[in-house]
């Protein structure tokens, strides 16, 4: 299977989460995704990932997809025409990793999913910054349909209108956003989550009532506290304080979120956060 719109080859720098995810929607789209991770035992921890997610794609009907690879060196990715990075939330990793990449693939799109970081100042770090945008992909990627393409002061026309037609390609939609900081979904996110945190903290009520509230009342089909779990705890706080330090003390995090991420409380990843999540581990 083949997608006229999407590059042929499409290079995915992190298996994690969020990567594998990247690189299922993808695949299911017709180009053939090379994964690259750390190590010999992460990139094969990727390969199942993703091959497990295809498996359940599979069951529904979804048979058809793009080869996929997986390789420790950063060198697989030359002859990609377009390479994501899902790598953790620090801008002067993604920094080095989009730089070593540029060098490796100097005619590549370059896509960041960051869910914050401010996309022109990492673009303006690399040699050619009218070739990078952010795509910023929601957690768990299979199963989300947005994608938001965060548009930075130095991204081409083109590479917009190219990215609005790789989303409708894998089958999700996009909304398309000036870069600013959290954007417009980690912004409105954010602020939700703190503020259902704030309660927690002024006992208020208990988190499953205030995500119920949500859930029931405003029609969210996952409240913010149990999408605070999802995501993971120390995501939040840091996209919290890279807001606050943005945008001020509206989005100062409250202390309940500073004394579960201190205590390792991170969420679903480690099996407590807002709740209990051992029995899934």
């Amino acid at each position: 299977m083949t997608n006229n719109v999407l590059p042929e080859r499409i290079g995915v720098i992190g298996a994690g989460r969020m990567g594998a995810g990247i690189a299922h929607a993808f695949l299911l789209g017709g180009a053939d995704v090379v994964v690259v991770e750390s190590s010999d035992d992460a990139a094969a921890a990727g390969r199942e990932r993703i091959e497990g997610s295809l498996a359940k794609s599979a069951e529904r009907g979804q048979t058809q997809h793009g080869e996929l690879s997986t390789a420790t060196d950063r060198q697989a990715l030359a002859g990609c025409g377009l390479i994501i990075e899902a790598v953790p939330e620090d801008a002067d990793l993604k920094a080095t990793v989009l730089g070593e990449v540029a060098g490796i693939a100097p005619d590549a799109m370059l896509g960041t999913n960051t869910s914050s970081l401010s996309v022109t100042d990492l673009a303006r770090r690399l040699p050619k910054p009218e070739q990078v945008i952010g795509l910023h992909f929601f957690n768990p990627v299979p199963s989300s349909s947005l994608v938001e393409i965060v548009v930075a002061e130095t991204t081409a026309d083109e590479l917009v209108t190219a990215a609005q037609g790789w989303v409708a390609a894998i089958g999700k939609t996009a909304v398309t956003v000036k870069d600013s900081p959290g954007f417009a979904s980690s912004r409105l996110g954010v602020a939700i989550a703190l503020e259902a945190m704030r309660m927690v903290d002024e006992g208020v009520a208990s988190a499953q009532d205030i995500d119920s509230a949500m859930e029931l009342g405003y029609r969210h089909p996952v409240g913010p506290l149990k999408t605070t779990d999802l995501v993971g705890l120390d995501v939040r706080l840091a996209i919290a304080e890279h807001l606050e330090r943005e945008l001020g003390p509206r989005f100062a995090p409250p202390q309940v979120l500073r004394d579960k991420v201190a205590a390792g409380h991170l969420g679903r990843k480690t099996g407590q956060g807002f709740y209990d999540w051992t029995s899934e581990a």
